[in-house]
């Protein structure tokens, strides 16, 4: 069963607004600079609710997906062990920026079943960390993300197709890639059109890379174990001069830790630690945040951003984003803290 398109236009006109922690009527003013932690409005005066996110540079416009977290959070009794606070699941947001600094709500792209408790976009199931890159062959848009049973034991990956980066998009499937669970992940498309799934695997043990297939849509069997008894989660990539970097948390729920990070001169490894790339106060728990995304600075070849969530376990509807400039070294990189930033310094 694939969400309707009246369910799509409902939950993008009505509940995103509705139900933000704080909003302005009367729109928002045009920012210049990065406050990480701080309230992030949209274009419209609403807080951006696109959490665990993914980006995707299309056609010159910049597009941020993320988990809709609306509503009151509980603990499920199967999660109370570890305090696997949830909210329901409603779907994956979509805004859209030229700049990265403004972002306009293009509403719901991706969104949760109501009523087939059997789907695995179910509201009360778990979708997460979702996704997105394009195939200029078959002129598609897919989305990957992690789903899961509400106790966190289906482990899957799943995977969405749109003719449009706003979507709507339209589900496929869910699996476990070459056999293996699949919780935390994301996506790398590399210079040569090729792309690949990284994931946690082996309950959380272990990360998994797994080549796609030519169009996206599927776990090829051309897979590598990495990262084996590390405990890994988060798992962001970027390239930079030929070599691929990797930043990932340890895997600690909603407690934050210190951040990881990785070198490979080929994908699928072997794959070299670095350490904790974060430098400065609170930097041995990332800041009080979470991996979610490396995004490329525009305009530059050697500036990446790092992205992540600071979560807000007991109002995850009230989670914050930090973003904080990366800077390249002869060992890896470093992120360190800034109050306020801007692309141009």
């Amino acid at each position: 069963m694939k969400p309707s398109a009246s369910l799509f236009l409902a939950l993008s006109t009505a509940t995103l607004f509705l139900s933000s922690p704080v909003s302005n009527s009367q729109g928002a003013e045009a920012q210049n600079e990065f406050k990480p932690g701080e309230i992030w409005n949209d274009t419209a005066g609403a807080p951006i609710n696109a959490h665990g996110g993914g980006f995707l540079l299309h056609n010159g416009v910049y597009y941020w997906y993320g988990e809709l977290k609306i509503g009151k959070t509980w603990t499920p009794e199967s999660n109370r062990s570890w305090g696997g606070t949830r909210v329901e699941t409603v779907g994956v947001s979509c805004y859209s920026s030229s700049n990265l600094y403004n972002w306009k709500n293009e509403g719901v792209a991706l969104a949760a079943v109501k009523d087939d408790p059997k789907h695995d976009l179910y509201k009360g199931k778990v979708l997460e960390r979702p996704k997105v890159i394009y195939n200029e062959t078959t002129s598609k848009f897919v989305m990957w993300m992690h789903i899961d049973s509400e106790n966190y034991k289906l482990a899957h990956a799943g995977v969405a197709v749109s003719d449009s980066p706003k979507g709507p998009f339209h589900y496929i499937e869910s699996t476990r890639p070459n056999d293996s669970m699949s919780r935390d992940m994301t996506v790398f498309k590399d210079d040569d059109g090729k792309a690949y799934l990284f994931y946690t695997s082996e309950n959380n043990q272990t990360m998994h890379i797994a080549l796609l297939s030519k169009d996206y849509l599927k776990p090829t069997s051309t897979f590598v174990r990495v990262f084996e008894g590390r405990s890994m989660e988060a798992p962001s990539v970027f390239k930079y001069k030929g070599r691929y970097y990797l930043m990932a948390s340890g895997c600690t729920g909603w407690a934050p830790n210190a951040a990881r990070s990785a070198v490979a001169e080929n994908i699928m490894g072997p794959w070299k630690e670095l350490g904790n790339p974060c430098i400065g106060p609170e930097a041995e728990i990332t800041y009080r945040g979470q991996s979610a995304y490396i995004l490329k600075a525009p305009g530059k070849t050697d500036s990446f951003i790092f992205v992540g969530d600071r979560w807000n376990p007991h109002n995850l509807q009230d989670s914050r984003y930090l973003w904080l400039p990366i800077q390249m070294t002869e060992k890896g990189f470093e992120v360190r803290w800034h109050d306020t930033w801007k692309l141009e310094e």
